[in-house]
């Protein structure tokens, strides 16, 4: 016999899950007491929305479900955060709640929630797990939803009566294989038309984002753009899908997309769509693409196909995940030689030109002078990661991204994502460096994680731009409501400070020459640190003032 909560971690062993971030809570006691004797590392969060980020980005890095739990009620509604991030990013990710036992349900119970109500609109699938027989059936279910088709969150409610139960049932025992992600492939006729397609085209563009890539994807990917002469662009935060160097870069397309980009794809007249649902931010609010019925043909290649028409109508769409998609494409040999050379360079050079640091505001030099080091200095392979503000644009534009799997950031704007998300990537990745950007009013929703960081070791460096305010809304208020100031002035503790009383490194940035000595000394620490930089608040932007909109 054997109880619910062992039935959980057993579970999760057999998930070959390296870690899982939670914050403790009494009614999943018995699922802590298994970890106990797991070799399943278990970081212990300051707060439910820091630990269910955290298991997003997990997610997001991996490609494999990242583990959370929480206790129920408030541990479940702090935990949300992070689980709407998982919906709208696609990310893989499982949260395992607490729950009041079954017997006592409908009574409004201490912290008795109904998930299925208060999850439904944003996890892919909601679930309670009524008894321990159940457990290793709904467990391997919650693991398939999470990585399969469009990746998602899944939630599952763990009753304290479950947990406790013994039971007869044998642990979930499955093959490594069967704990892989079912790809889908794009059909022989489909890869013919698809070239076709491309081969008859004279302004072709392809664009990537989404989620379920790979390094070797992404490397075939490039090979198959370079034979068939593709100019290639990212999605909104998913430039980490193509080399920025590459000659057939051509930008990426989110926030504060480079306007001859942005004429350059109501030019084309073939698109495709790999791996990427092209949502609101990226399509400049539906106006790029029109919607439903796209100004050129689109070929749109996705891994789940409730997606496919659910906008555009595509010319061709194709039902495949993007590791799948690039493995089949690599295969491919131009039957002609594409004409196409001007194009590719016009559009790299303007990537080039739209990218400098020259573009950047005089009363915005602190900033230019970091990121002029970052770029110089960081290793290629550096994780950079972000929460949601006019700060995150300076990486954004930019920082040019060389490598798979050194971007994680929210498609959905979240803020507080990049200390608990840069705590992930260090943890799973310790040897190598890993940043946080953060605005001071971004920082503050999760700064208590920065705790975590120092008990675990996690030696993330924290880049957190402080210019006294909500900037972003600052911005719009300001065109919308000038002079009208309203709730968007922030007070903010000495953040160095902050740092030294954990026992970590912090210094204060006053300017930009400053910034390389304090940068090298918090490297040299090796351990968690604050760089507390400080800008001017009339630098709104790289290339927006303040004074400019009033």
């Amino acid at each position: 016999m054997i109880n619910g909560g062992q039935l959980v971690v057993d579970a999760l062993e057999c998930f070959n899950t390296k870690r899982v971030f939670c914050v403790p809570g009494e009614s999943y006691l018995p699922v802590l007491d298994a970890l106990h004797d797991s070799d399943i590392a278990t970081t212990v969060c300051r707060q439910e929305g820091g630990a269910a980020i955290m298991a997003e980005a997990w997610g997001k890095l991996s490609g494999e479900p990242g583990i959370c739990l929480v206790t129920r009620g408030p541990g479940a509604a702090n935990a949300s955060a992070g689980v709407h991030i998982a919906s709208q990013d696609s990310t893989p990710m499982i949260l395992l709640v607490g729950q009041i036992a079954t017997i006592r349900r409908h009574r409004e119970m201490f912290q008795e929630v109904d998930y299925q109500q208060f999850f439904g609109g944003m996890a892919k699938w909601v679930a309670e797990i009524e008894t321990a027989d159940r457990v290793p059936e709904m467990m391997s279910r919650a693991w398939h939803v999470a990585t399969s088709g469009r990746p998602g969150p899944v939630v599952l409610a763990l009753p304290e009566d479950t947990l406790q139960q013994q039971a007869s049932v044998s642990p979930l025992s499955a093959s490594a294989h069967s704990m892989k992600a079912t790809d889908t492939w794009p059909g022989a006729d489909q890869l013919v038309q698809l070239q076709s397609m491309i081969e008859q085209a004279k302004q072709p563009l392809a664009i990537v984002g989404g989620s379920r890539w790979s390094a070797n994807a992404v490397d075939q990917f490039a090979g198959f753009a370079e034979r068939f002469g593709l100019p290639v662009a990212c999605s909104f935060r998913r430039q980490m899908l193509f080399d920025h160097t590459h000659s057939h870069y051509a930008g990426d397309i989110g926030l504060g997309i480079n306007p001859k980009l942005k004429e350059r794809i109501n030019s084309s007249d073939l698109i495709l769509l790999i791996g990427c649902r092209f949502s609101e931010i990226p399509s400049q609010d539906f106006e790029l693409i029109a919607v439903p019925q796209p100004q050129c043909p689109l070929v749109h290649v996705y891994p789940d196909a409730t997606e496919l028409g659910k906008l555009y109508v595509p010319t061709l769409a194709i039902n495949a995940s993007p590791k799948a998609f690039c493995a089949e494409v690599s295969k491919l040999t131009p039957a002609t030689t594409h004409n196409r050379s001007d194009d590719l360079y016009a559009l790299h050079q303007q990537y080039i030109e739209w990218s400098s640091l020259k573009h950047a505001l005089p009363v915005a030099s602190t900033m230019q002078s970091v990121m002029e080091h970052l770029i110089k200095e960081l290793p290629t392979d550096s994780i950079l990661c972000n929460g949601a503000g006019n700060y995150a644009s300076w990486v954004h534009r930019f920082y040019p991204f060389r490598k798979y799997a050194t971007q994680l950031a929210p498609t959905s704007g979240s803020m507080g994502y990049g200390l608990p998300a840069a705590i992930a990537a260090k943890l799973a990745v310790p040897e190598k460096t890993v940043l946080a950007f953060a605005g001071d009013g971004c920082f503050q929703m999760t700064m208590q994680e920065f705790g975590t960081a120092v008990e675990f070791g996690a030696a993330v460096i924290v880049l957190l731009i402080d210019n006294g305010m909500y900037g972003t809304i600052r911005m719009h208020q300001e065109q919308h409501f000038p002079g009208r100031v309203s709730g968007t002035d922030l007070f903010s503790p000495d953040f160095a400070a902050l740092a030294k009383s954990y026992g970590a490194f912090g210094a204060t940035v006053e300017n930009g020459e400053d910034f390389a000595a304090a940068f090298a000394a918090a490297v040299e620490s090796n351990g968690p640190a604050i760089l507390h930089i400080k800008v001017d608040a009339d630098a709104l932007t790289p290339t927006m003032s303040l004074a400019s909109i009033r």
